[in-house]
């Protein structure tokens, strides 16, 4: 695949990872940063995005089934490998400075970040499965998936 094939499928699902994601156009072209003139003209397969666009696209809706499902795995990675010739995975060790721990529970941590305020919801494998700025919200989610 090339970035050329990647532009072209990415524009005949933006439509569908739209309605998946439960965005209006509105929404959508104000999360991905286009006018929704663009927007409706990319969902109508009028104009290709352009890369920067499906970078964007990759990485704010990496959860995506229909991008996973359509590339097969995580399309944040695939948009690194067609834009580097490979992946760069981070080092998640280096931010334990940033990350305050709030609880634990069933293998399951909550943490704050003390520079950007962001709360996120930690798996049994030490990987983020959930952040957000509002703290309630993290609660709720953190209380559900530890059983708490």
């Amino acid at each position: 695949m090339d970035k050329q094939e990647f532009t072209e499928i990415l524009q005949s699902k933006f439509k569908i990872v739209r309605t998946e994601a439960g965005y209006t156009q509105d929404a959508m072209s104000h999360t991905i940063g286009l006018s929704k003139k663009t927007l409706v003209q990319i969902e109508k397969e009028r104009i290709l995005p352009n890369w920067t666009t499906c970078v964007s696209l990759c990485a704010l809706f990496r959860d995506s089934e229909v991008l996973t499902n359509i590339f097969g795995g995580d399309p944040l990675e695939l948009t690194q490998v067609l834009s580097r010739g490979s992946a760069i995975y981070p080092n998640y060790d280096k931010e334990n400075i940033y990350w305050e721990t709030l609880e634990s529970n069933n293998g399951y941590k909550m943490e704050f970040n003390k520079t950007n305020s962001i709360y996120r919801v930690l798996n049994a494998n030490n990987q983020p499965v959930h952040a957000s700025y509002i703290e309630r919200e993290i609660r709720t989610y953190f209380e559900r998936k530890s059983n708490r």
